[in-house]
């Protein structure tokens, strides 16, 4: 995780990068100097060369960083569910009285954090879509952003929700010792 923080890390800065030098990147209307000092203000770096847009690889970077963190999420919990089977119990995620267990067996504790974990990092991993962003249409088409507009938020916020429930399955598990 300390990877994926450091990737996390630099694939955001890689993307505070803005751009007001016109429509081909000629400063038309604005002086570079201008551009300069409201990326400044914005907290943003001016892009070194833009045409009409700002080259996606930056955020397929990000959203590909999103879903490497997803993965590794899916691996932990797959590790704790595996550590839960009954041949290997060397974990035991936590199960409250006042929970259900199966509908069928009601002794039986089924694993809701693990399940609802696994179902959302094959969401988190189908958003490294984004890549297909990166190729515009003479550098100015503008079909990417109606795909960012979707991925950006939900994949951040995705990302978001499964570190808080790994975070929920490896505070609430029970390590037990062999030997």
């Amino acid at each position: 995780m300390q990877r994926n923080l450091a990737r996390f890390d630099a694939a955001a800065e890689d993307m505070r990068v803005g751009k007001l030098s016109g429509a081909v990147g000629t400063f038309g209307h604005l002086k570079p100097e201008h551009e300069e000092r409201i990326c400044e203000r914005l907290g943003l770096k001016p892009a070194p060369v833009a045409t009409q847009v700002i080259q996606r690889d930056r955020h397929a970077a990000y959203i590909s960083t999103l879903a490497i963190i997803g993965s590794t999420l899916d691996k932990i919990a797959i590790e704790v569910r595996h550590l839960q089977r009954t041949e290997v119990r060397e974990a035991q995620e936590y199960f409250s009285e006042k929970q259900k267990g199966s509908s069928a067996m009601p002794h039986k504790k089924n694993r809701l954090q693990r399940t609802n974990q696994r179902s959302g990092e094959g969401a988190a991993r189908q958003c490294a879509g984004g890549v297909e962003d990166i190729a515009l249409w003479h550098e100015r088409d503008i079909s990417h952003s109606s795909v960012e507009r979707v991925i950006f938020p939900d994949s951040t916020i995705l990302v978001d929700y499964l570190l808080a429930k790994t975070e929920n399955l490896i505070d609430g598990c029970w390590f037990i010792r062999s030997g």
